[in-house]
């Protein structure tokens, strides 16, 4: 009895194998989100497994072809969701993301670990970058994400967006206007760090006069609980109406509340923890020695990273 040919192995796999992780590094830069970009992410790869073998055969790079459908349905989310932020509960800031070595779903050294589901934590994902990106068109934010961050060619980047080169070309050089014209850190991580221990420090002393020692006079700070948790609505403007504000939550503050200081982003935080759950996220913008805005994060939603295994 003869012995049947052993099946060859499935290309697929080892695309989804090599290029899961970048897809979600990529994803996430694009979205804000990483629900969002996990399921972008799957429904790439369903898109992958939903043809024939002879089809999957026939692409010549199974990665550039992941990357391409991937692109596309984050440029069509981010085509939808300014519709959908139309009716979002308050400010919509992105989702806040711990160290990697405090993550939940992909804990590098936790039971359950995927490693492909980290993302890589850079000045393109602290959240002041983020949200300048959210202010470009999704075709600005795709063209400069692909070419100036994942490095890929204009030509490439006009087959994904729909556009020539060159009009891709004018969409990357917009979005570094954009990002130029925000003001960049000029404190080094540690210096940025001991200003949020100073700012915490402060504000659970409930020390007025510290706490606007430690904010620009024209720092903002934004909330975001979709409308899942209580927070304010409209941004807070002015360092001086910051810091009452943040008196008078520490007033208000829970005796089974805690502050850690913690990376968000890559970035020097905060977080406010119930009982040992998270419930807020806060990020922080420093310009030289001033905080210029706090981002406070209190969706339940885009909290799942920080919850207690």
């Amino acid at each position: 009895m003869s012995t049947p040919p052993a099946r060859r192995p499935d290309p697929g796999l080892d695309a989804v194998m090599r290029e899961r992780r970048q897809l979600i590094n990529l994803a996430y830069r694009l979205l804000g989100s990483l629900a969002e970009a996990e399921d972008a992410v799957q429904e790439t790869y369903a898109r992958w497994y939903a043809m024939s073998r002879r089809q999957q055969d026939a692409i010549e790079s199974p990665g550039a072809w992941l990357t391409t459908v991937a692109s596309r349905i984050c440029l069509n989310l981010l085509r939808s969701a300014r519709v959908r932020r139309e009716t979002y509960v308050g400010e919509w800031i992105p989702e806040p993301l711990p160290e990697r070595s405090e993550w939940v779903g992909g804990r590098s050294d936790g039971p359950g670990a995927d490693p492909a589901d980290r993302i890589t934590l850079d000045e393109s994902v602290n959240l002041a970058f983020l949200v300048v990106l959210d202010s470009m068109t999704p075709a600005e934010r795709v063209a400069f994400i692909l070419h100036d961050v994942f490095c890929h060619s204009f030509v490439e980047v006009a087959e994904i967006v729909g556009r020539t080169p060159a009009a891709c070309r004018k969409l990357a050089s917009s979005a570094r206007h954009r990002l130029r014209a925000a003001p960049g850190p000029s404190r080094t991580a540690a210096e940025r760090a001991g200003i949020v221990r100073e700012f915490k420090e402060a504000w659970e002393a409930k020390d007025i006069d510290a706490l606007i020692g430690l904010l620009d006079p024209a720092a903002t700070a934004t909330a975001d609980g979709g409308g899942l948790a209580t927070t304010f609505l409209e941004p807070i403007e002015g360092g001086e109406q910051i810091a009452y504000a943040w008196v008078e939550l520490a007033r208000r503050r829970r005796a089974d509340t805690t502050f850690l200081e913690r990376t968000v982003n890559g970035q020097p935080g905060l977080v406010a923890q119930q009982n040992g759950v998270t419930v807020t996220v806060f990020g922080f913008e420093i310009v030289a020695d001033r905080i210029t805005h706090i981002w406070v994060v209190r969706n339940p939603e885009k909290l799942r990273q920080w919850a207690t295994p």
